[in-house]
């Protein structure tokens, strides 16, 4: 089945995910609808977008991937410090869920993967902030390379939270954090200190403006030293819109310095896979808010609709 009238929001999220986006329902001071709210004639009168249709599919069974995962050795939080690559170079990968299964079952004997108490895919959510005109994505439209994201993370399985900003500098990403008492939703003197110490930005005109959340696999490799990040379910949400990207993931390849021989690398060769850049933010801007400017990203929506439509295989 395609959506007639063309819209991004597809399906209601999955059982295991209808508590986490309960506790994201009151973060801008106004009642958030979930996708498990919603159905399909009220999708099909929303507009989130006038550029694609796309196909319903189900979403990728998240049962499917203990079983996989079981095969990898594991390797804990403790040991992960010594791949934090917090100054580092990112390779992103944006493909289909059955596509990286498949790349994956082929890596097991290279990957350690994170295991927190038993659970090695973690649920995430992250509160995305920017000024009033959008300034931080708009900067990242223009292509500017000199450019920042201030974020609230939720490593929501342990009930961890971080202030989080990423500069961006060529070819270059740093990040820097700050652990909080909780999921941050508005700066206090503290979090405004460590925005205004690593950002040239006004805390003060920084607003929240949409909500992330994805399941992620994250793998260390065993002969480089390298972090791979697996993103699965991707879902967007502001105070009004919600968005799921069924069947679409994500991979972020981490490393020192750019390095080819990385086992994931070559197996996206392999399978004819490019790579290309992708902000989660600016994705979710483009689909949430559909009035702002987007043109430089449309190759980036062709491409999700053609994953999602089944056109690459």
């Amino acid at each position: 089945m395609v959506l007639t009238k063309q819209a991004f929001l597809l399906m209601p999220i999955p059982q295991e995910l209808q508590n986490f986006y309960t506790k994201s329902k009151h973060l801008f001071g106004k009642v958030f609808l979930t996708y498990f709210d919603i159905d399909l004639e009220d999708i099909m009168d929303t507009q989130l977008h006038n550029d694609f249709s796309v196909q319903v599919v189900t979403p990728p069974v998240i049962n499917q991937w203990p079983v996989l995962l079981s095969r990898l050795d594991p390797i804990d939080l403790a040991d992960m410090d010594a791949v934090a690559l917090l100054n580092r170079t990112d390779t992103k990968y944006v493909l289909t869920a059955r596509q990286l299964y498949q790349a994956l079952a082929t890596l097991s004997a290279h990957y350690w993967v994170l295991d927190v108490d038993g659970v090695r895919l973690n649920h995430y959510r992250t509160l995305y902030f920017d000024t009033a005109d959008f300034n931080l994505y708009m900067r990242h439209h223009a292509g500017g390379r000199n450019r920042y994201k201030v974020r609230s993370r939720e490593y929501v399985d342990t009930s961890l939270s971080f202030l989080e900003v990423k500069h961006k500098v060529d070819e270059r990403t740093i990040k820097n954090r700050l652990q909080t008492p909780a999921f941050v939703t508005r700066f206090t003197p503290k979090t405004s200190h460590f925005v205004s110490a690593y950002t040239p930005l006004d805390p003060r005109r920084l607003e929240p403006k949409l909500i992330n959340g994805f399941s992620r696999i994250t793998l260390v490799s065993k002969y480089h030293k390298e972090r791979l990040t697996l993103d699965l379910n991707l879902h967007f949400f502001n105070d009004t819109n919600h968005v799921v990207l069924p069947d679409i993931a994500i991979a972020e390849v981490k490393q020192e310095g750019i390095n080819r021989h990385s086992d994931f690398v070559k197996a996206m060769r392999q399978m004819h896979i490019r790579p290309t850049g992708f902000s989660k933010y600016c994705i979710g801007v483009l689909m949430l808010y559909p009035h702002i400017k987007h043109n430089n990203f449309k190759p980036k929506l062709r491409l999700i609709n053609k994953l999602m439509v089944g056109l690459s295989f």
